[in-house]
């Protein structure tokens, strides 16, 4: 888990923050004003200065900020002149914006503030919908506003061209006055709402006259945002607080809760008199809540961070506290921690890592345990409080709880809009009688004595060791919203204090050594033996593939015997029952190819694989109460091939629609050519751990991108069963659809009542299954929710403000905006669920990637640096600097590439020829990358098929193939040192989804729509047959494991294919031989696409 930041500021102003992976608090020295608090997010920390200024601070990344100004430059043709800037008077303005209506000429364009700068001068984009347009960028039409075309026609009277120009925010790493409005509090939050893009965020800010405004328009291309806006409250706010959805509590001068509905999710929490209180029942549905919970701890201030995650100030002592125990199931947590450790400017040997949400007894950063403040202590000194909060606190404090209740409202009263004055309806009254009647006594000790909002205590700032050695210092405020700590159990938790990962790996390796030694021992008395047998029963589920179809209870037992030479082979047998008939299939162990677990989302199952199964698409299917049985059949099948220990370096990857991974290891006959061994024969074991894609090269370089964005590097380990090594902690979080589908009629307008022949109201995409909200379930017993449902707003073709889509009719084509054709409308909901596995992989911290690509190597290749290329989920496009062989997950940066458009594919030969698909569909070349320079100079824009989206592109010693959005696979032409952009597109085959070219030139696709003998599967492992220096396209494709997978890697098999002596060429028979083309019949079932 990468490291993050914990906020906080002391009582005099100063602003520290602690990493996760860190040792001490580090003081922000360039804050040159004291503050009074923060709010942080994981990129950025707003905060609120003493002169009541809002100032940001905005973490420094590989990726900056960039912001594409554009305006429209048009022109109409006259027999006179030509193409002109002489409009007519009816026609748009000279320089536009896209719909002509906004006058935009490029001297009015302005930087939003000092802290932005311009990256360079306007220039044309010579780019039309992923094809190239002529020198000048000019788009035709007939009139304006029409259909443009980047070809100029006898009828073009009107004509425009896009003009850009970047804008790049530079101001990082330092704290700079962003907002010079007045303002007393603030809070930042809501990165979680679906109708949001990603990476917007929401900002609330309480102004001193108590009004509440929020920031709009920020984002990860504006993190200032634009303009205020106010939103109507029922009274003077003093404090608000926003969590990571759609909803926000704020609190008034007379210290009543109100809830903003209509904006979540959170765990709430409230605090009267120092005493703290949970609020249960809060979600989207209710988010008032149902009641109060009172909790043990007297607290200044809390704050609500990721995960749930609680931080709070001590009462007594000023001391940063976290609650441990805050989990999904148990959002109140059970014991508060200190974080006692040292700050940069305190002179401590400490080696404690503090943000471990490990003990319940608290600890020091030198190892000492200090037990933590109970009510009832001695008082220690008191500090005068300087937040708002606090001076609410000690005004509540003050009041005899009896007259409170006389003058509370009753728990039903709301505020109407009469009494507040036509106050904004949206705004709901939290009533807090019930955690007032659990309050016996209000809080002893003496009230602060303030009179306003700007008394606060002073201190004498000229000290520059405020602090002894061994006094805590005093914080005034905490925030969290940055910090990421994942909510573990307690026996967990102990475990992560005890155990570290490098002793884990010394532990299982030890382990395992000594098991070694031992059956090394006990098989020494057996030697002389011919054959020593041993026999596993147990029973399980198979699936019967014939009608009826179900899952029929059945035994089995597994026979495995070794021989003199200490090799190892078993027999599976399945016993089973039909017509009160005793039956059995039986499966040779080195027979089989596979054990890969099937997607369900109530049983462990998992499907066994022949070679003549993975022909037919016939596999054998069954259901285990526990993996152990599973890891059993795993190992038995990889002892039967003598394969142990991890992947090696020229390992084939490949990775499953639900995210396994697995491994093969290639052999030289593979790739021989003519006759290479059959692709349906292949052995694949699974490899622990759960990606999206995953790339290596013959190094052993393996890094993998999961479901969220997240950067995963090989260890070099190996999991799966007891024995593993280099295994860390991985998580995956992936988001489940499902779709609202409806038909208008004439009297209702749009219901969920459909035809007869309709698809079902809520069903998957394709209308075929019925999902609800209620029957369906995560992806596999594995996985966990970790969100409601929420309407999802980023689909593809657009959506209406309330996420509908329309169509004339299903299945069509849907767009966003309905017109007088569209009968029926759809809409997909989304929900997240989240993975905790283990494998042997490390995360690659900060930056969330989308694609990734590495440098394929030849098989005596030694290179200190590897280069690689990687897509951020933005599109921007990176390449690391110093990734060194030897630590290839560590490098010291990343170095942005320029682009003028945002990309989703990317890929690098052997000669670092680099190639990579926009996210328009249109691919591009960059030129000159070498190993002295290995960014290269420029862009090439590389025209695409006609008609034809580019969606995916793999290179590799001298071939390019490409994969369009319809599922073609496309040759590149004329590819040549000289000439490395080549000349055109070959079109090779269809119902292709993924392809991976090797150093060697293999090519190998995951193509849909294969033809078994039994079914026809989607996503199944292919090869092609036949490539040769002179025939690179091959001729026809050798069919693999399948179906059910999704990507595939053969760029690490750098292993060359033996020399075979062929046939003189006067043996009539083989010079007669017609060569196999992909029109005739092919190994293992039809030809792709048939």
């Amino acid at each position: 888990m990468p490291s993050s930041l914990l906020w906080a500021v002391d009582v005099y102003g100063r602003v520290y923050s602690l990493s996760t992976a860190g040792q001490q608090w580090e003081h922000c020295r360039d804050a040159h004003l004291e503050f009074k608090r923060v709010t942080a997010v994981q990129q950025c920390c707003w905060s609120i200065a003493c002169d009541h200024n809002i100032y940001l601070y905005v973490h420094a990344s590989d990726v900056p900020i960039r912001y594409q100004e554009e305006t429209f430059e048009n022109q109409r043709w006259n027999p006179v002149d030509g193409f002109s800037d002489r409009l007519l008077p009816s026609d748009r303005w000279q320089w536009s914006d896209v719909t002509g209506l906004k006058h935009q000429p490029l001297g009015d364009f302005q930087l939003p503030s000092e802290n932005w700068e311009w990256e360079a001068d306007w220039y044309v984009d010579e780019n039309f919908g992923g094809e190239p347009t002529e020198k000048g960028g000019w788009t035709y039409a007939i009139d304006f506003p029409a259909t443009y075309t980047k070809d100029k026609k006898w009828n073009s009277c009107v004509r425009r061209r896009r003009w850009i120009r970047y804008r790049r925010y530079k101001a990082q790493d330092t704290w700079v006055k962003s907002l010079p409005d007045p303002f007393n509090d603030i809070t930042c939050g809501s990165w979680e709402i679906t109708e949001e893009p990603r990476g917007c965020l929401a900002l609330w800010a309480v102004s001193l006259q108590g009004k509440v405004w929020f920031r709009c328009g920020i984002n990860h291309h504006s993190p200032e945002g634009s303009v205020w806006e106010e939103v109507p409250v029922p009274g003077e706010v003093v404090q608000i607080s926003c969590g990571p959805g759609d909803l926000v509590w704020a609190v008034l001068w007379e210290g009543h809760l109100l809830v903003r509905e209509g904006i979540g999710r959170d765990c709430l929490k409230g605090e009267c008199s120092g005493e703290v209180w949970f609020r249960r029942g809060v979600n989207s549905h209710n988010p008032c809540g149902s009641g109060w919970i009172g909790m043990v701890g007297e607290m200044v201030m809390i704050n609500v961070g990721l995960n749930d995650q609680v931080w709070g100030i001590g009462f007594e002592d000023r001391a940063i506290y976290f609650r441990q125990g805050v989990t999904a199931s148990e959002l109140s947590g059970k014991a508060w921690k200190v974080v006692s450790v040292p700050r940069d400017s305190e002179r401590s040997n400490s080696s404690a890592s503090v943000l471990s949400d490990a003990d319940p007894e608290t600890e020091r950063a030198g190892g000492e345990v200090v037990p933590t403040p109970e009510i009832g202590d001695a008082p220690k000194p008191r500090i005068p409080k300087v937040t708002s909060d606090s001076f609410i606190s000690e005004l509540v404090s003050d009041h005899h709880p009896e007259k409170e209740l006389e003058d509370r409202a009753s728990p039903a009263q709301v505020l109407s809009p009469s009494q507040s004055g036509g106050v904004d309806p949206q705004w709901s009254n939290v009533d807090l009688e019930e955690a007032q009647t659990h309050l016996t006594a209000g809080p002893g000790g003496d009230a602060a004595e303030t009179s306003s909002l700007s008394s606060v205590a002073t201190y004498n700032l000229a000290q520059e060791e405020p602090y002894g050695p061994d006094e805590h210092p005093k914080w005034a405020w905490v925030s969290g919203g940055g910090c990421l700590v994942e909510s573990l159990n307690s026996s967990m938790q102990a475990m992560s204090l005890s155990i570290t990962p490098a002793q884990t790996a010394a532990w299982r390796k030890q382990i395992f050594e000594q098991l070694s030694e031992r059956s090394k021992r006990e098989m020494e008395n057996f030697m002389n033996y011919e054959q020593s047998v041993w026999v596993k029963k147990g029973t399980m589920q198979w699936w019967r593939d014939w009608k009826p179809h179900k899952w029929v209870d059945v035994q089995f037992a597994l026979e495995q015997f070794s021989g003199t030479e200490g090799n190892k082979d078993g027999i599976l047998f399945i016993y089973y029952t039909f017509n009160d008939e005793k039956k059995y299939l039986h499966v040779f162990i080195n027979e089989v190819t596979i054990l890969v677990p099937v997607l369900n989302d109530s049983k462990h199952t998992f499907a066994i694989y022949t070679a003549e199964r993975t022909k037919q698409r016939w596999p054998i299917r069954l259901f285990v109460c526990s993996s152990f049985q599973l890891a059993l059949l795993s190992v038995s099948c990889c002892d039967s091939r003598g394969i142990q220990g991890p992947p090696s370096k020229q390992a084939i990857w490949s990775v499953t629609c639900k995210g396994d991974i697995f491994v093969s290891e290639p052999t030289k006959e593979l790739e021989a050519s003519p006759y290479p061994t059959p692709c349906d024969q292949m052995f694949w074991r699974q490899v622990g751990g759960h990606l999206r894609i995953i790339e290596s090269n013959s190094l052993g370089v393996v890094w993998g991108i999961g479901y969220d964005h997240t950067a995963w590097v090989h260890t070099g380990g190996y999991g799966g069963g007891f024995f593993q090594d280099n295994i860390y902690t991985q998580t995956d979080v992936k988001s489940v659809y499902i779709y609202e589908n409806q038909r208008w009629n004439p009297v209702t307008g749009y219901t969920n009542r459909g035809l007869p022949t309709d698809r079902y109201m809520w069903s998957d995409a394709s209308g075929l299954k019925e999902c609800t909200k209620n029957n369906t379930k995560p992806p596999s017993p594995n996985w966990t929710w970790v969100s409601d449902w929420t309407i999802d707003y980023v689909v593809p073709g657009g959506t209406d403000r309330e996420g509908w889509q329309y169509a004339a009719d299903f299945p069509a084509s849907y767009h966003g905006n309905k017109t007088l054709k569209d009968f029926v409308r759809r809409r997909r909901w989304a929900r997240k669920c989240k993975l905790t596995t283990t494998g042997p992989w490390q995360e690659v911290p900060p930056i969330s990637l989308s694609d990734i690509t590495i440098l394929p190597c030849g098989p005596k290749s030694t290179v200190e640096q590897v280069s690689l290329w990687a897509i951020s989920n933005k599109g921007d496009v990176l390449c690391p600097l110093s990734l060194l062989e030897s630590s290839p997950n560590y490098g010291s940066s990343w170095l942005h590439v320029g682009t003028d458009q945002a990309f989703k594919s990317i890929s690098i030969g052997a000669v670092h020829q680099v190639w990579a698909i926009a996210k328009d569909g249109s691919a591009f070349y960059r030129g000159s990358v070498s190993t002295q320079n290995p960014a290269g100079d420029c862009w090439y824009h590389i025209p695409s098929p006609t008609g034809q989206k580019l969606k995916q592109v793999s290179v590799g010693r001298t071939s390019v193939y490409t994969v369009d959005e319809n599922g073609n696979l496309w040759y590149r032409h004329g590819v040549t040192p000289s000439y490395p952009q080549g000349s055109s597109w070959e079109h090779i085959s269809n119902n292709v989804r993924k392809v991976s070219v090797g150093p060697l030139d293999q090519v190998w696709i995951i193509a849909d729509k294969v033809q078994g003998s039994h079914s026809l599967s989607c996503g199944t492992v292919c090869r092609r047959l036949g490539l040769l220096p002179m025939e690179p396209k091959g001729h026809s494709w050798d069919y693999g494991i399948g179906g059910g997978w999704d990507h595939i890697t053969v760029r690490g098999n750098a292993m060359e294919a033996p020399r075979i002596l062929m046939p003189s060429l006067t043996d009539n028979q083989t010079a007669t031989r017609p060569l196999q083309t992909s029109n005739q019949p092919e190994m293992n079932g039809n030809p792709v696409g048939c």
